[in-house]
């Protein structure tokens, strides 16, 4: 059972930016241990603190490779390069994804759970990992990535499931 509910589109506090991290204390620890617990139990690759409506500049992710779960506190994007089209979904829009072009390499800084200074240099997954919770660190959801005509299909979609209606599949893969 997961920790926390993953707030889903629609929720405020998805459109919001969230705060940047001052102290690491135990409070942080178990959000931490509780947001890991969550994004293994949706499942999912990553999960960033205001998808479990906290507004604090986090996320955690495991590409399951041998490093397992990791966490970033303050992150920030300081350089990227490429090009790559890769199909993206969100735990916060489940059950849609989208082929979204986002720079293929990125170099991450931030802070580990330790404190100690982050400095990844990341392309393909890895970078888009970052890019997505990035995002929701900013307020972004990736239905604001979308072109016009992806996000009217969305857009249906997802009204559908607010008011309850029978929504049917768009005519498109997406």
């Amino acid at each position: 059972m997961a920790a926390h509910q993953i707030r889903v589109f629609g929720d405020p506090v998805l459109r919001q930016r969230a705060s940047e991290i001052i102290d690491i204390d135990a409070g942080l620890v178990r959000l931490v241990e509780d947001m890991i617990e969550t994004m293994y139990a949706a499942p999912g690759v990553g999960l960033a603190a205001p998808q479990v409506g906290v507004q604090k500049r986090l996320f955690v992710y495991d590409l399951h490779d041998e490093q397992g779960a990791r966490t970033i506190l303050n992150p920030v994007i300081t350089e990227a390069a490429g090009e790559w089209v890769f199909e993206e979904g969100c735990l916060s829009v489940p059950g849609l994804s989208f082929p979204i072009t986002r720079p293929k390499m990125v170099h991450l800084t931030g802070r580990d759970l330790d404190g100690s200074e982050v400095s990844i240099e990341a392309d393909e997954l890895e970078a888009r990992v970052f890019q997505h919770e990035l995002d929701h660190l900013d307020g972004t959801l990736l239905i604001q990535r979308l072109d016009v005509d992806q996000r009217k299909e969305a857009m249906r979609v997802l009204r559908g499931r607010t008011f309850e209606l029978p929504a049917t599949a768009p005519s498109r893969a997406l």
